[in-house]
């Protein structure tokens, strides 16, 4: 069973939201990276980036494939995780904490509640 803060929102593509304010870290979950296998490359956007919900913001490669990520939530990204670039196991190895990819000044606050809690996540990975 793969681990699923409560704390955090979820979306159907895998990513998670950990809310600070007005500013949203986002990852891929537990269950995303376990069915990814050992990932070797990030791809993330550079700090100015304006995401938008649904779209894609970058992308993450393991051993078995390349997968996009998507933007949960519409922004301009603050903070991007510097330390994937060199160990980017990080994301298999710690996907709430250590592993989280970029931060988004959110511009809409509102797009959070068309998110999954915890609850409903595992419904959607467990079929």
């Amino acid at each position: 069973m793969s681990e699923l803060p409560g704390n955090l929102k979820y979306s159907k593509e895998h990513e998670w939201v950990r809310v600070e304010g007005s500013k949203a870290y986002i990852g891929i979950t537990d269950f995303a990276q376990d069915e990814l296998g050992d990932i070797v490359f990030v791809e993330l956007p550079a700090v100015g980036t304006q995401v938008t919900a649904g779209e894609t913001f970058g992308t993450v490669e393991s051993v078995k494939t390349v997968s996009d990520l998507f933007a949960p939530v519409s922004g301009k990204v603050v903070e991007v995780n510097q330390a994937l670039e060199d160990a980017p196991e990080k994301v298999n190895q710690s996907p709430y904490e250590d592993g989280w990819m970029i931060v988004v000044e959110m511009s809409n606050a509102d797009e959070l509640s068309a998110l999954l809690d915890a609850q409903g996540y595992r419904a959607i990975t467990e079929g």
